[in-house]
């Protein structure tokens, strides 16, 4: 996925979720939108390096949007729209060889209590169900999900177990948006119910699929898939 001209800056605090105050290279104080709703645990230090996007809606309140941030020496990417594009890509590419031989692709596509699956696979033999998760806590070189407490996640999880009792294939995909994560966990300490129910989809025929994206200042690619460890 290409990246649209990127503007570098500072960060001096997030807050609100959705609000973040950004140094500009000059000089200038402004307040971003920022489009992540988690915690974004060990990307939000005030001083951290930021590329920021510029919205062509003139009539924006906050015409700029946080995209990327440098985490640990590498760059992160905290927009939580752009996993479902990403990997949506990445399948239809070939990347993602275990999601290969579906004729269609849709995403949003109402499911389970009003619920959207991000991505919708289907062909002649059957649907398959992918949610997809993005990820961005790193620690000891292992990247965890879910970096706050999230019962939607929780609500995912059930989803997926009640479409492969119907007989459908339920996939949970972890698009991990920066490249010191070697492998894939859930976050016990932070949500003990997210992995206790994650392990329980597995041991339920859920399956768990993990990849890695490159992140530059010019675009994001999910090269390769990484284990999952539970």
């Amino acid at each position: 996925m290409k990246l649209p001209p990127l503007i570098t800056g500072v960060l001096v605090k997030r807050y609100k979720r959705f609000l973040a105050d950004v140094i500009l290279e000059d000089g200038s104080l402004t307040t971003v939108h920022c489009p992540n709703s988690g915690s974004m645990k060990g990307c939000a230090e005030p001083g951290s390096r930021v590329y920021l996007s510029r919205s062509p809606n003139l009539k924006r309140a906050l015409p700029l949007t946080w995209e990327l941030v440098e985490s640990c020496g590498v760059w992160a990417g905290i927009n939580t729209c752009l996993p479902n594009r990403l990997t949506r890509e990445a399948i239809e590419n070939g990347a993602v060889v275990e999601l290969q031989g579906y004729t269609t692709i849709r995403p949003e596509v109402p499911y389970g209590e009003a619920s959207r699956i991000d991505l919708l696979l289907e062909n002649s033999e059957g649907r398959c169900f992918v949610e997809v998760k993005n990820v961005t806590l790193v620690d000891d070189n292992r990247a965890l999900f879910p970096d706050a407490v999230t019962t939607r996640g929780q609500k995912h999880l059930h989803e997926l177990m009640r479409v492969v009792r119907e007989g459908d294939r339920g996939v949970i995909f972890f698009t991990v948006q920066r490249s010191d994560g070697h492998s894939v966990s859930p976050a016990d300490l932070i949500d003990p119910e997210y992995g206790r129910l994650l392990r329980q989809a597995i041991e339920n025929g859920v399956e768990a699929l993990a990849y890695r994206a490159v992140v530059t200042p010019q675009e994001i690619v999910l090269t390769e898939r990484l284990p999952v460890l539970i």
